[in-house]
C-alpha cells in the first residue's frame, strides 16, 4: 500500500514540492553559511518525494539527548528559516493541501501535504526515520517518563 501512495503522490505533486525544497537547498548551499539549512532540506526533499511510510520527529525524541540542533542553536536555526524560507514552503504545501482536498480521493495526500508544512516551518532538530522505528522511539520515551515519574 505504501508503494502505490508513494507512486500516486510522487506523479500527482510530490515531485514539484520536493524539488522545490531541492532549489531552497540549493540556495541555502550558495549562501555558504546557510550549508546546514541546505542539507536539512536536501533530506526533507527526500521525504517529501516518498513520505508514505516514513515521519519526521525530533531527533530528541528518537535519542532520548539533546543535540545542537535540538537546543538553543536549533531554535535561532528555526527563526531564521522560517523567515528566509520556511513560510514559502509551508504555503506552497498548504496549497497543495488546498488543490487536493477538493477531490475525495486527494485527501490522504492533503492531509501528508498538511504534516509537510508543519516541518516547513521548523525543520531544524527533525530528522525522518520509518514509521516503525518513530513509534518504537516514542514507546521508548513514554517508558521513560513514567519510570521516572515513578521514583
Amino acid at each position: 500500500m505504501r508503494a502505490i501512495g508513494n507512486f500516486l503522490w510522487f506523479i500527482l505533486g510530490g515531485v514539484v514540492m520536493g524539488l522545490a525544497w531541492w532549489l531552497a537547498g540549493l540556495l541555502a548551499f550558495v549562501s555558504i553559511i546557510g550549508i546546514p539549512w541546505g542539507k536539512a532540506c536536501f533530506v526533507i526533499g527526500t521525504f517529501t518525494f516518498f513520505p508514505f511510510g516514513k515521519q519526521a520527529i525530533s531527533r530528541r525524541e528518537l535519542t532520548g539527548r539533546d543535540d545542537v540542533g535540538t537546543g538553543a542553536l536549533g531554535l535561532v536555526g528555526n527563526v531564521l528559516w522560517f523567515v528566509f524560507a520556511g513560510v514559502w514552503l509551508a504555503i506552497g504545501h498548504v496549497m497543495a493541501a488546498f488543490a487536493n482536498f477538493v477531490t475525495i480521493i486527494g485527501i490522504p495526500f492533503a492531509i501528508q501535504h498538511l504534516k509537510l508544512a508543519g516541518i516547513a516551518l521548523a525543520p531544524i532538530g527533525q530528522t525522518v526515520v520509518s514509521n516503525e522505528m518513530a513509534d518504537a522511539a516514542r514507546r521508548d520515551g513514554a517508558r521513560a517518563q513514567v519510570d521516572n515519574l515513578r521514583r
